[in-house]
């Protein structure tokens, strides 16, 4: 099954850019991180199982982010 993510940015009324696709990355990897931590905190009700499985589909979602980032700005597609 193919899953597609839309990611709507947030931009001002004069079509300026308000969240970074860097800023995004940053935050779907620490979140996944987080959760990491937490598991091998021992922190009940967390299936290590589950937050692993999250944790690289977040790290993909950054991935993919940045990969688009990096073939705008070197003005491939993406």
């Amino acid at each position: 099954m193919n899953r597609e993510v839309t990611l709507p940015l947030i931009v001002d009324d004069r079509g300026n850019l308000q969240v970074a696709a860097a800023d995004v990355s940053k935050l779907l990897r620490m979140v996944g991180g987080r959760w990491l931590h937490l598991v091998e905190a021992g922190e009940e009700g967390l299936d290590e199982d589950t937050v692993a499985t999250l944790t690289i589909e977040l790290a993909k979602l950054a991935d993919r982010i940045d990969v688009a980032c990096i073939a705008h700005s070197s003005g491939g597609a993406p």
